[in-house]
């Protein structure tokens, strides 16, 4: 069965903001550490994922990405830099990937609001 849903850039109320524990305590770089998760799509296999995530300003040394994920910032500031010291800034607008296994430093600069799809 297909299923088409718009995905909400603010979050859908009928589903809710959920609390999220993917960034550890101490990566959180401000006072802040609020981070947040609208999932609007699980599939049966628990898989694949789809929402919105939000995310505090924090920094985060990945040795290996554990999914494959493609994401559209919505708002906020994101630099991603490789293994080879190179990066790349993702802002408002801005989509991009990161494959799984891939070792890069996540940096939030100012809050994050971003779709993402994940393949686990």
């Amino acid at each position: 069965m297909l299923k088409v849903m718009r995905l909400e850039p603010n979050g859908d109320p009928a589903i809710g903001w959920k609390p999220s524990q993917i960034t550890s305590p101490e990566n959180f770089t401000s006072d802040d550490h609020s981070e947040r998760d609208c999932p609007y799509y699980t599939n049966a296999e628990e898989t694949v994922f789809a929402g919105v995530w939000e995310c505090a300003p924090c920094r985060a040394e990945v040795a290996a990405y554990p999914v494959d994920e493609l994401m559209t910032v919505i708002s906020g500031s994101v630099t991603v830099t490789n293994a080879d010291g190179t990066s790349e800034t993702f802002e408002a607008g801005d989509t991009f990937f990161i494959a799984k296994g891939t070792k890069c430093t996540w940096h939030i600069t100012e809050k994050l609001r971003k779709y993402y799809m994940i393949a686990a």
